[in-house]
């Protein structure tokens, strides 16, 4: 659970949102197969949300970027609350739309 919550302070600071799980699920995989699966599962999808969010950023020529960015927020806010929740009821969650990184 703590890898999950753990980017949401961490997305005040560049790139914080990765390094926080990131470093969490480093310190803490070997505590058991639960804590490695939720840790590997938090670092993918904040990867994927902070490449979606430069996407979008870098579309805000277009102005679609702006409107792409709030959903991204929205989305990534969400899917974090819910990954957080279904670790600490003890069950498995898989972030959908995620691409996954580290196996």
């Amino acid at each position: 659970m703590l890898a999950h919550l753990s980017a949401i302070p961490g997305s005040f600071v560049l790139i914080g949102s990765v390094i926080a799980p990131l470093v969490i699920w480093q310190i803490q995989k070997e505590r058991s197969a639960f804590v490695d699966y939720h840790g590997k599962e938090a670092v993918n999808f904040q990867i994927t949300m902070a490449i979606a969010a430069a996407i979008s950023f870098l579309l805000m020529i277009l102005v679609i970027g702006v409107f792409l960015l709030f959903i991204v927020g929205v989305v990534w806010l969400v899917f974090t609350i819910i990954a957080a929740v279904k670790a600490n009821n003890g069950e498995y969650y898989r972030y959908p739309l995620t691409f996954r990184f580290i196996a």
